[in-house]
């Protein structure tokens, strides 16, 4: 048989940003990807893939894929372009670049991206390397993430928790702030296997979420309060004997201090703050001590409060109390992609040497205040914005597309389709989907480590990111050898570690299996014996590192915001067919999650005499928004509930609920209190058709 017409099977795995970071396998034939589906043989994969990446073909061959570099020929925002040529946008970007250098400085220049592909070298690598040596501006990519893993290091010393597999000798588990069916599909077969065994699974949410329907017993808290909820159960676990002291006194310190601090936090003081009935904290905290193991399971929904860090910091000090950590699926299980990225050669990957000096940082959550400041100095005069779409996914979208609407602000957009924010960029530039390039993809949601080889060539003309520096690095005439290394010396750099849990981990077996999981005991337990990677070498209960930044050394109650009189508390969570802005953009998924709403609670809705279904608007100190009234037993009383990722409201406008977030900055981490936002819901004058 010829060669034309064979079916060809290649293993790779989803770059998306989810914890589950499937491994898959395409079917190509004659160059083009016929199926794609989950590996079958991965652990954690079990052939199956969400409802989102199902449909990843359609959105690899979509006729909107963007294939050809653009330049703007249009008012900014009005997404008119002509086609051009690289070589020609090249040449473009380095004469601008080269004049706001001279100008203003490289400082002038911001990159700008986040985890749109999360695979490891084209989320991180080359473009590091030529930022460092072109002194441009650096960016905190702080706005998910790093609030929780500052939270638990000034606990734990490190965001390392139980391997999520883990999860199945668990007896109590506590999925708290996370949408586990939803956000982390794969996880919940592991949580069913685990109840099946006898645990017992709860959920605190504000929001019944599907996951807290399943659960066995959902508890509602309000929003931003679960540190009290916490403390509170810190409170009953003391009072009634329910320390492991042992594993406090040997490998914990402050004890003494977070015994007075706690005893403030009676249940019936936590109940008229987290409207949590006392009888029901009392219940919480005594089944959560005396199951064994118990285990926390943390996730993005906490950090997105002003208070953030201190949700985490607060909650890991529950596992210490109750000596959690000694059981094999026992403590607390976040994110564990630091901990995988603390296993590669990072060093050599990134050069980190080449950033000596002092370069300014700017936070990713400011980017609208910054790209329209008169004081910042320099001025940003260009922006480079790849593996991103800041125009819907930062707070405060109607002033970060008023900067993005500056005449004098150059902008180049690196991506698979012309978002909300290409539409304001001067060139476009057409990106590789995960099927048309290589990478490694380390994993924030389980201990495997994947490497993802191309299935086809790229599209048209597009180039990967990291291809795209290379370009980007022979026109501005950088000379560092460096700057060129190909895809496969990146990632063999990358592997070139003698840490124990990456040993047999190499490029050429990741390339024969596809996958491969870390080399660590089977019965591995993080902090059992303690080993904390603190300054003391213990869990600190009380952080002489927080004092001595100003913050409050002890857990606390942190900032809990309540809005005035007559507002909603704003949640937005993820849905089922979007990923943050992608997939939105694709018909099939737009109808399937349908137009834009807004839950509330029926006698929230009572009182401002609205009916299920009518067309309403929502407006907060930042924005509005058109949705649809949705009356639901969902939400409580106080709160309203969003999606999150939907590209239009439900008048067909190009904005949703980041444009009532302000950019309210969290307690410490650098990230957004997204989640502290009070808006008002009203009727809107003119009825939206459903």
């Amino acid at each position: 048989m010829s060669e034309s017409g064979m079916l060809k099977i290649v293993r790779g795995a989803c770059g998306h940003d989810c914890p589950d970071t499937c491994a898959w396998i395409a079917e190509t034939c004659d160059g083009r990807a016929v199926r794609l589906y989950g590996d079958p043989e991965h652990p954690f994969t079990r052939g199956v893939l969400c409802a989102k990446v199902n449909h990843y073909l359609d959105r690899v061959y979509h006729p909107d894929r963007l294939l050809y570099p653009l330049r703007r020929i249009g008012s900014k925002g009005s997404g008119c372009f002509e086609r051009i040529s690289w070589e020609s946008a090249l040449e473009q970007i380095a004469e601008r670049w080269n004049r706001d250098i001279s100008e203003s400085g490289a400082e002038s220049i911001l990159p700008f991206s986040s985890a749109g592909n999360q695979g490891l070298i084209q989320h991180s690598s080359l473009d590091q390397r030529l930022f460092a040596v072109l002194g441009v501006s650096r960016l905190e990519r702080n706005i998910c993430g790093a609030v929780a893993h500052e939270g638990l290091c000034a606990t734990q010393g490190s965001g390392i928790g139980v391997n999520p597999e883990d999860l199945i000798y668990s007896r109590y588990i506590v999925l708290w702030g996370t949408n586990t069916i939803v956000t982390n599909l794969h996880l919940w077969p592991v949580i069913e296997e685990a109840r099946r065994r006898g645990a017992r699974i709860v959920v605190v949410d504000p929001i019944r979420t599907r996951t807290a329907a399943a659960a066995d017993w959902h508890i509602p808290v309000r929003p931003g309060s679960d540190t009290v909820l916490a403390l509170a159960m810190m409170h009953v676990i003391i009072r009634e004997g329910r320390v492991d002291h042992d594993y406090v006194s040997r490998y914990a310190t402050g004890y003494e201090q977070l015994v007075k601090r706690v005893s403030e936090f009676s249940p019936e003081a936590a109940a008229a703050v987290t409207g949590v009935s006392a009888a029901d904290i009392e219940r919480f905290a005594l089944e959560y001590s005396a199951a064994e193991p118990s285990l926390l399971r943390p996730l993005i929904g906490l950090e997105h409060h002003r208070n953030g860090a201190m949700m985490f910091r607060v909650l890991s000090c529950l596992p210490v109390l109750t000596g959690a950590w000694r059981h094999r699926g026992g403590g607390l299980a976040r994110s564990t992609g630091a901990f995988q990225y603390s296993m590669l050669n990072m060093d050599g990957l990134l050069l980190p040497t080449l950033g000596e000096g002092s370069v300014r940082v700017l936070n990713m959550r400011d980017l609208g205040r910054d790209l329209c400041s008169d004081s910042l100095s320099p001025r940003i005069r260009s922006l480079l914005i790849y593996n991103s779409n800041p125009a819907v996914s930062l707070p405060n979208q109607q002033l970060v597309r008023a900067g993005l609407q500056r005449d004098d602000l150059f902008t180049v957009v690196h991506d698979l389709f012309l978002t909300d924010t290409a539409r304001y960029a001067d060139l476009v530039l057409p990106a590789t989907s995960q099927l048309e390039h290589l990478d490694l993809v380390p994993s924030w949601g389980h201990h495997y480590v994947s490497l993802n080889q191309p299935a086809i060539e790229p599209l048209g003309e597009c180039a990967a990111n990291t291809e795209f520096f290379r370009r980007l690095a022979r026109v501005l005439g950088r000379e560092e050898v460096f700057l060129y290394d190909s895809d496969e010396q990146l990632l063999r750099t990358a592997l070139q570690t003698d840490h124990p849990m990456m040993r047999g981990i190499t490029f050429e077996r990741l390339s024969e299996c596809g996958w491969l999981h870390l080399s660590h005991a089977e019965d591995w337990r993080p902090f059992a014996e303690g080993g904390f990677p603190t300054p003391s070498g213990r869990a600190e209960l009380w952080s002489a590192q927080l004092e001595s930044r100003g913050l409050d050394p002890l857990p606390g109650a942190g900032e809990i915001r309540r809005g005035e009189s007559g507002m909603l508390q704003l949640i937005s969570g993820k849905t089922l067919h979007y990923l943050n802005t992608g997939y939105s953009h694709q018909e099939p998924h737009r109808r399937r999650e349908g137009i834009l709403q807004v839950e509330m609670h029926r006698l929230d809705a009572e009182l401002r005499g609205l009916q299920d279904g009518e067309s309403v608007l929502v407006r907060s100190s930042q924005g509005e928004v058109h949705a649809i009234c949705c009356i639901s037993e969902r939400v409580q009383s106080g709160v309203a509930w969003m999606p999150f990722g939907g590209l239009q409201d439900a008048r067909g406008m190009s904005r949703h609920v980041n444009n009532l977030t302000p950019e309210e900055p969290t307690d410490w981490g650098g990230g957004s209190g997204f989640y502290d936002t009070f808006v008002e819901v009203l009727r809107a004058t003119e009825s939206v058709s459903v």
